[in-house]
C-alpha cells in the first residue's frame, strides 16, 4: 500500500492535489485531522522549525527540502537554523552560533544569552501561529522551547500546533534515562527516532514515535546519484585521485583526515590535542599531510584558520557545506582522527577507519562517568556494543595515546580491515525499518531516505 501510496504522491501535480488527502486517508488510515487538513483552511502549511547546531542544520534542511516534496501545499517556514536550512527557504531569527553550546558546565556562562534567545524564540513561533512545532536534536533548548510553546498556548485557549522532536534525546545512555521520557509527553507529540531501538522504548513509556532511519544516510542519495545500490550496502566512494592532484599530495604521502568537531568550544579544546598529536605521528611518518574538516560555523572558521598558520605538518583545509569535496578527502586518507559526534556515522559510509578523541570541561566529565551506563562513546561501538573503533576518552584523551591508537592503525592492516567490515553492520543497522524498505523499493522517492519518511509522519499525523 505504501508503495502505491509514494507513486501517486511522486506524480501529483497541481491539478491533482485534492485527491491526495483522500489517497492518504484511504491507504494509512489517518483521520480527517491531518495537519495537511488543517492548514488547507488557510490555503498554506506554517512550520516553525527550530535547530541549534551544525549537525541540526543539515537535519533541518533536508527534512524541510522533503516536506516541500510531499506537501500538496504551499509551506511557509519560520525559526532558527544555519546556512544549510537558509537555502531551504528559512530566515533564520539570530544566527545558530548563538544557541550551539555544548556540555554541562560550559553552558553556564552563556545561560543569560540563551535564556534571551528562548524568549525570542517563543514570541516569534506564538506571532507566526504554526500548524506544526519541528524541533531538530539539541535537547536543552528544544525541550524548553516546546514546553513553554505549549504552556502558552493552554493559558490562551487557541488552537495548538503539533509538536514534533526530530532526533530522540540519548536517554539509553544514561541512568534513569528512560523515566525520564514519560515527562515529555505533556510537551512532545512526537519523536522522530534515528536509532532502531528508541522507537520501542518511546512507546513502552507513552511517547508516539517513529523510527526514520539515521540522516546521515542521505549523504549517499546525494552523492552517489545515478549510482544503483542496495538499500543495505550503503557506501560512499570519493574521488580520492582527483583530490591527491588538485592539493598536489604526493603519491607516497600518508593522508590523516581531522574532524575536531563543529562546536567553537569543542575545536578550541580538541585542535591543540590533535594538533599535538600530529607533531608526534610526524616522527613515524616524515610524509604525513593532514586534511582538516572545518565545521560551517564562522566562529570555527575563523578559530582554524587562525590555528592553522601555526600546524606542525602540511595542511589542507576543506570548507563545510560541500558533501562530495568532503568524501573525496575521506576518500584520499587512510584513517581519521574524529571528535566524538555524528562525523563517526559519515566514516562508516566512507569506510575509513578511525580513532575517536573526546574531551570536555572536568566537571562535565565527572558527569557523564557518574551517569553515564554504557561503556563506549561513539555510536558504532554503541550499535555493535564492542571498542571495534578505539576511543580515547577524558584524562586518557592525550596526544601520545592518540598517536600510538593512530600509528597501530596504520601499520596494522587487520585492524582497518575489521573496522571496514563493521562499518556495514552499522549502516545496516541506521537503515529505515525493513517493513517499510519491502514497499518503497520500486518507488521513484529515495526509500533510503529518512528526511522523507518524517516528513510524512509530519504531514500525516493526526492532530490531537
Amino acid at each position: 500500500m505504501l508503495k502505491m501510496w509514494f507513486k501517486t504522491l511522486w506524480n501529483v501535480n497541481s491539478e491533482k492535489c485534492l485527491g491526495f488527502s483522500s489517497l492518504i486517508r484511504r491507504h494509512l488510515s489517518v483521520s480527517s485531522r491531518t495537519v495537511i487538513e488543517k492548514g488547507a483552511k488557510d490555503g498554506e502549511l506554517r512550520i516553525f522549525i527550530v535547530s541549534g547546531e551544525v549537525s541540526g542544520d543539515t537535519i533541518g534542511s533536508r527534512l524541510m527540502a522533503s516536506l516541500k516534496k510531499l506537501s500538496p501545499l504551499p509551506i511557509r517556514f519560520s525559526g532558527v537554523g544555519g546556512s544549510m536550512m537558509s537555502k531551504q527557504g528559512l530566515k533564520s531569527l539570530f544566527p545558530i552560533e548563538d544557541i550551539s553550546v555544548m556540555g554541562i558546565w560550559e553552558l553556564l556562562p552563556h545561560l543569560n544569552k540563551i535564556r534571551v534567545k528562548l524568549k525570542e524564540t517563543v514570541e516569534a513561533a506564538l506571532l507566526f501561529q504554526p500548524h506544526v512545532v519541528v524541533t531538530v536534536d539539541s535537547k536543552g533548548f528544544s525541550f524548553r522551547l516546546l514546553k513553554q510553546l505549549r504552556a502558552r498556548y493552554n493559558q490562551q485557549r487557541v488552537d495548538v500546533p503539533v509538536h514534533f522532536h526530530y532526533v530522540a534525546p540519548s536517554f539509553w545512555a544514561w541512568k534513569g534515562g528512560e523515566a525520564r521520557l514519560k515527562g515529555l509527553a505533556s510537551f512532545v507529540d512526537h519523536i522522530l527516532c534515528i536509532l532502531p531501538h528508541e522507537e520501542e522504548v518511546c512507546r513502552a513509556n507513552g511517547l508516539a514515535a517513529t523510527f526514520v532511519g539515521h540522516p546521515t544516510l542521505e549523504d549517499v542519495s546525494e552523492l552517489n546519484s545515478g549510482r544503483s545500490s542496495s538499500l543495505h550496502e550503503l557506501k560512499i566512494e570519493g574521488n580520492s585521485e582527483d583530490f591527491k592532484a588538485k592539493n598536489a599530495i604526493a603519491a607516497g604521502a600518508t593522508v590523516l583526515s581531522l574532524l575536531p568537531g563543529s562546536r567553537l568550544q569543542e575545536v578550541t579544546r580538541m585542535l591543540t590535542i590533535f594538533a599535538n598529536t600530529m607533531q608526534l605521528l610526524q616522527e613515524s611518518f616524515p610524509e604525513l599531510v593532514t586534511v582538516i574538516h572545518v565545521a560551517p560555523n564562522r566562529h570555527v572558521e575563523n578559530y582554524i584558520d587562525r590555528v592553522v598558520c601555526k600546524w606542525p605538518v602540511p595542511a589542507v583545509l576543506i570548507p563545510g557545506g560541500s558533501p562530495h569535496l568532503k568524501y573525496d578527502a575521506l576518500s584520499a586518507s587512510k584513517v581519521a582522527l574524529c571528535t566524538s559526534g555524528t562525523v563517526a556515522v559519515e566514516m562508516q559510509l566512507a569506510r575509513l577507519p578511525c580513532v575517536v578523541a573526546y574531551r570536555a570541561h572536568f566537571l562535565t566529565e565527572w558527569f557523564i562517568r557518574y551517569k553515564a551506563k554504557i561503556p563506549y562513546i561513539s555510536l558504532p561501538n554503541i550499535l555493535l556494543n564492542s571498542a571495534v573503533i578505539p576511543e580515547a576518552l577524558f584524562q586518557a584523551c592525550t596526544h601520545s595515546k592518540l598517536a600510538a591508537l593512530l600509528i597501530e592503525l596504520l601499520r596494522n592492516d587487520d585492524r582497518r580491515e575489521e573496522q571496514i567490515a563493521a562499518a556495514e553492520k552499522v549502516v545496516r543497522l541506521l537503515c529505515p525499518p525493513e517493513r517499510l524498505l519491502k514497499n518503497l523499493v520500486d518507488s521513484p522517492v529515495h526509500s533510503s531516505s529518512p528526511s522523507m519518511l518524517a516528513a510524512a509522519v509530519i504531514l500525516y499525523h493526526e492532530r490531537p
